[in-house]
């Protein structure tokens, strides 16, 4: 297991991936889980990868071949975001059709998904989610935020923090927070955490950083948050019981 998530705002993009891959509780490894496949000064491209790791490897492989071997058709030639989604689909149709049924004989899950963010020249930063079958959506100013892997414990964090309209640096610090409460209560999730931030048709990548193990502002940032969640907590109104004993109830809207 692995998470990864994206965010895109009105300032650019935050992209962070932590870098463990779980194969039971005896085999754990680490695997970088986000790729730069930019072209600077012309495409911005980040790519996170989630799933069966020697299917994921196997896309990138097709995907590093076809720039190489300057493919008429590579993430260096297409001329959209929603292109290169797609393309990054075919491929990773293209190995599920070779390898699913072997992997499927001895019971071994062949799900892979991939984040794909960037910014082309004459478009708008854009964020996608590539399914495992190949099709693809996409990031929202209602919902700026794409996850894959083990989403559930650093989504409530995004969902009551962040907006189109959130500065850069904020996204990027929600999105450290949003990965370490996964480490907090997840073992398949953990450092090194890689993350890139993207401003706005700069079309090159200045700010990018790897976190590992046991490193300071990573601690820091825990013992805070969690301080600050606890001095939340005890300042929240205890249960009036008495009150709903005695009045009647009614619906209340939460938003």
């Amino acid at each position: 297991m692995t998470y990864c998530l994206g965010i895109v705002t009105r300032c650019g993009l935050v992209v962070a991936a932590d870098s463990r891959t779980n194969a039971g509780v005896d085999y754990i490894s680490t695997y970088q889980k986000l790729f730069d496949f930019s072209n600077p000064g012309e495409r911005v491209l980040l790519i996170c990868t989630s799933g069966n790791l020697s299917m994921t490897q196997a896309v990138l492989t097709l995907l590093r071949k076809d720039i190489q071997t300057q493919e008429e058709i590579s993430l260096h030639t297409l001329p959209t975001m929603y292109e290169i989604a797609r393309y990054i689909g075919s491929k990773t149709r293209q190995i599920q059709e070779q390898d699913k049924a072997w992997l499927k004989q001895d019971g071994i899950n062949a799900q892979a998904s991939v984040l794909v963010a960037g910014q082309i020249k004459g478009e708008d930063p854009s964020l996608y989610l590539v399914y495992s079958q190949g099709n693809c959506i996409h990031a929202t100013k209602e919902t700026p935020f794409l996850q894959i892997g083990e989403t559930k414990y650093g989504k409530p964090i995004l969902d009551r923090t962040l907006t189109f309209e959130t500065p850069l640096e904020a996204a990027a610090k929600c999105a450290l927070l949003s990965i370490d409460s996964t480490m907090k209560s997840n073992i398949s999730v953990g450092p090194p955490i890689n993350m890139v931030m993207y401003e706005t048709d700069t079309f090159v990548i200045r700010h990018q950083l790897q976190l590992r193990l046991g490193d300071p502002y990573l601690a820091k940032m825990r013992k805070l948050w969690e301080e600050y969640l606890k001095n939340a907590f005890d300042h929240m109104p205890n249960i009036d019981w008495q009150h709903y004993l005695e009045e009647p109830q009614t619906d209340v809207i939460i938003d």
